[in-house]
């Protein structure tokens, strides 16, 4: 068989490139697939470790070198699995238990045969839940002519929706260990691949979304504070026994846009209960208030001025974050708002650049035109 001719050859080579392309897309293409239900888990990691960064910079430093490899990384990752789990762990396993306190109260009442005084003050609704709590014996007749089919169902709906969080918390925790063990170097490839997809403006890119990671995590914990404090207050005016804890329990909650209103409501019930109307719905609706200001005001104010968003665009991210990512979506949905504009502003000043004119002056040839001469050859006469 005779040497390849030029086009043979050339087409042996496209057929080559065409055939690694095609295998690297499907090898893409099937590692996207396998890590997609990971997705969460990887963000998840990835945020905390951002944002603690600077914070295990210095715990590392120190720590002795002998321990850097694997024991400073673990002891790191068990305080923050330790400060992130504790304090939700707390807020669900209080409501857990005045929810347990509330449901036997109504049972007790209920076998009574007398309606909750708290009951007949709800507006509009009030008398009609009641004349319906009489007509039906009450909360544990209705218990009793309950579908105990669907209740197993939503009861195993729960314990699955709770082991697999469960599950996604510790693979976090697990990846978190592997992030801070080898975040350097990963950072360091991280730039690298940024730097040569986008160039030589990576580096901004990459400083915009930390700085705007960072922000949005400051201004959660800042809201948190600033509701569950102004929260605590309140309860303590309206009288509210434990006015420290609901406070606590509302700023934990109020992490999670419109998740504190549980807690609001949970404060709400539980003046009511105490037989104060009134001071229950005033309290309603002042929680509403500092729940909606936090959420609305507060928080898009500290991350707007870090990210260069406005109101708007910070509410609208941390919403549609939400609701395209769940819990992990108010992170990353102003970040990613940011670097869009960011590209945005770059976009639309080259824009402008390019359609400036640009207006030289050149003197000496300026001084040979026939107009030119002319007016210096008047201007000399006079």
């Amino acid at each position: 068989m005779g040497p390849w001719s030029h086009k043979e050859a050339a087409a042996w080579v496209d057929f080559k490139t065409g055939t690694r392309w095609i295998a690297g897309a499907l090898i893409a293409g099937l590692s996207i697939a396998i890590l997609w239900s990971f997705l969460k888990v990887l963000l998840w990691a990835a945020i905390i470790a951002v944002a603690t960064w600077p914070i295990y910079g210095r715990f590392a430093r120190r720590m002795p070198s002998s321990m850097a490899s694997n024991v400073t990384p673990l002891l790191f990752t068990v305080l923050v699995a330790l400060v992130v789990l504790e304090p939700p762990s707390f807020a669900f396993a209080t409501l857990a238990s005045r929810a347990q306190s509330w449901v036997g109260t109504m049972l007790v009442d209920s076998n009574e045969s007398v309606t909750p005084a708290w009951l007949s003050t709800i507006p509009v609704v009030g008398p009609k839940l009641v004349a319906q709590f009489h007509a039906h014996g009450g909360v544990s007749v209705w218990l009793q002519h309950a579908d105990t089919t669907a209740l197993l169902g939503w009861l195993q709906s729960v314990g699955e929706f709770a082991g697999r969080h469960l599950f996604r918390i510790a693979f976090t925790v697990l990846l978190l260990f592997f992030v801070y063990r080898s975040g350097e170097a990963l950072a360091r490839d991280l730039g690298r691949f940024v730097k040569g997809r986008v160039g030589e403006r990576a580096n901004h890119y990459i400083e915009l979304a930390i700085r705007g990671l960072r922000a949005t995590i400051s201004s959660t914990l800042i809201v948190g504070v600033f509701d569950g404090v102004l929260t605590g207050i309140v309860c303590w005016i309206a009288g509210l026994p434990d006015a420290y804890v609901w406070g606590a329990l509302t700023g934990l909650l109020a992490a999670i846009p419109f998740l504190g209103y549980v807690a609001v409501l949970g404060a709400f019930l539980a003046l009511l209960g105490g037989g104060s109307a009134i001071a229950a719905w005033a309290f309603l609706a002042t929680g509403v208030v500092i729940l909606f200001t936090g959420d609305k005001v507060v928080r898009p104010i500290l991350v707007g001025s870090s990210t260069q968003l406005g109101f708007v665009w910070v509410l609208m991210g941390t919403i549609g974050g939400l609701e395209l990512l769940g819990f992990i979506g108010i992170f990353v949905g102003p970040v990613v708002l940011s670097l869009a504009g960011e590209l945005w502003r770059e976009r639309t000043r080259k824009v402008e650049r390019d359609h400036t004119p640009h207006v030289l002056i050149d003197t000496p040839q300026a001084a040979t035109h026939p107009l030119a001469n002319s007016a210096a050859v008047h201007a000399g006469r006079t």
